[in-house]
């Protein structure tokens, strides 16, 4: 029986670094304004959606108390 030395799985993982490598020098990274005005706007979108899922919850809380289902708050 022949042993592995694990020599082909180091040669496999040279070889996805230095394909991963080649691959990051191909990005095109964002500016600095760019990306303050994308994270700027990710985060104004995250605060409404969380606002309007709130009071969703809210109308949908007092929704069910206005019926009468007993056990809920």
């Amino acid at each position: 029986m022949a042993e592995n030395n694990g020599s082909a799985t180091g040669t496999a993982k040279k070889s996805f670094f230095k394909g991963m490598k080649s691959e990051f020098k191909k990005i095109t990274w964002p500016g600095k304004s760019t990306l303050i005005r994308e994270t700027i706007a990710v985060v104004v979108y995250s605060v409404l959606l969380g606002g309007f899922i709130a009071l969703v919850d809210l109308a949908i809380k007092y929704g069910i108390s206005a019926i009468g289902i007993p056990g809920i708050d």
